[in-house]
C-alpha cells in the first residue's frame, strides 16, 4: 500500500469529511476520492461507506488507520534516527495549550527549550478535552484540562498523559459575607449569583457538582472564558466564580478554599502513540513534566 495514501486516509480520519481533508492536503476533493479509491483496491477490501452525503470509515478502514499511524509514526521516527547523526534532539514540535495553561506554563517551558535545538511551535486552542483527537491533526503536543472526575482522552489514536492536578476555588468580592473564611461549603453558595465558563470546561464542571451536592441549581447569570475578565467582574460586585488557583492573580477578590466538593481540574498531555519516541517530542514532553514539576513543589 502506497504511503502517501494511508496519510491521505488518515487524514480523513482526523478530519471527516473530504473536503477538510482536501484542503488540509493542498488537494482536490475529487482527487483525494480517487486515492482512496485506489486504497481500497490496494487493500482488497471496502475502507469506507456512505454516510448521508458524506463518508465513514468501515470496521477494516479504522483499523487500517490504526496501522497507518504505526507506518507513520516508523517514518518519523527514521527520520528523527537520522537527526541524531547531526546532533539531536532537533526539529520542530507543534504545541496546542489552553489559554491558561499556556500562561503558567509555556514561559518556563520555552526558557528550559532555549539551547536544546527544539523549535516549538506554540498556539492556544480553548477547546474542551472532547476536541483533542481532531486537534492532533494539526499538533504533536496538545495540552488540554479536564474535571478531576473527567475519563481521561485516551484511545487507540491518542496517549494522554496526566500532568498535574491545579485545585479550583472560589472568588468573592470584597466585603462578601463568606470573604475571609478559611474555606466555603457548597451549600453556603445555594442564593449566590455566579459568573461561570462555557459548558464542557472544568471550571463548569464543578458547578455542576455545587448543584449536585447543593439540591439547587446555581443562577449562572454570565458565562465567560476569559478569566481576567470574570476577575474583573466578581471584583465589581456583579457574582461570584470558581476559578483555577493558578489563574487568580486579581488583589481585588478574595480566594477562598471551597469545601465538600472535589473542586480541580487535571492537565494532560495527549499526542499520537508512539510520538514519544521522537526525540525532539520526547525532549518537550520532559520539560513540560520538569515544570510542572517545579509549580507543584
Amino acid at each position: 500500500m502506497d504511503v502517501n495514501r494511508l496519510r491521505i486516509l488518515r487524514e480523513l480520519a482526523d478530519r471527516g469529511t473530504v473536503a477538510a481533508t482536501a484542503q488540509a492536503l493542498s488537494m482536490t476533493p475529487s482527487a483525494v476520492s480517487q486515492q482512496l479509491k485506489i486504497l481500497s483496491r490496494e487493500a482488497g477490501v471496502g475502507l469506507l461507506e456512505p454516510d448521508g452525503r458524506r463518508l465513514r470509515l468501515t470496521d477494516a478502514g479504522q483499523a487500517l488507520v490504526v496501522r497507518a499511524d504505526d507506518v507513520m509514526a516508523a517514518l518519523e521516527r527514521a527520520s528523527a534516527e537520522m537527526d541524531a547523526y547531526r546532533g539531536s534532539p532537533r526539529g520542530r514540535v507543534r504545541v496546542a495549550l489552553f489559554p491558561s495553561g499556556a500562561a503558567l506554563l509555556l514561559p518556563a517551558l520555552l526558557d528550559s527549550l532555549s539551547d536544546s535545538g527544539v523549535d516549538v511551535q506554540a498556539r492556544d486552542e480553548d477547546v474542551p478535552a472532547s476536541a483533542v483527537p481532531l486537534l492532533l491533526a494539526d499538533y504533536d503536543v496538545v495540552l488540554t484540562h479536564r474535571d478531576e472526575r473527567a475519563p481521561d482522552t485516551s484511545s487507540p489514536r491518542v496517549k494522554a498523559e496526566p500532568l498535574m492536578r491545579e485545585p479550583i476555588d472560589l472568588i468573592l468580592p470584597p466585603g462578601h459575607p463568606l470573604a475571609g473564611q478559611d474555606s466555603v461549603r457548597a451549600e453556603q453558595l445555594a442564593d449566590e449569583s455566579w459568573i461561570s465558563v462555557r459548558g464542557g470546561f472544568p471550571v463548569d464542571d464543578v458547578l455542576i457538582s455545587v448543584a449536585a451536592v447543593t439540591g439547587v441549581q446555581p443562577r449562572v447569570t454570565m458565562r465567560i472564558n476569559d478569566f481576567g475578565v470574570i476577575e474583573q467582574l466578581v471584583a465589581g460586585g456583579h457574582g461570584i466564580a470558581l476559578l483555577p488557583r493558578h489563574a487568580i492573580t486579581s488583589p481585588h477578590v478574595d480566594r477562598v478554599p471551597l469545601a465538600g466538593v472535589r473542586a480541580a481540574r487535571i492537565y494532560e498531555l495527549a499526542y499520537r502513540p508512539a510520538a514519544d519516541n521522537l526525540p525532539a517530542v520526547a525532549t518537550v514532553l520532559q520539560a513540560f513534566r520538569d515544570v510542572a514539576r517545579r509549580i507543584e513543589d
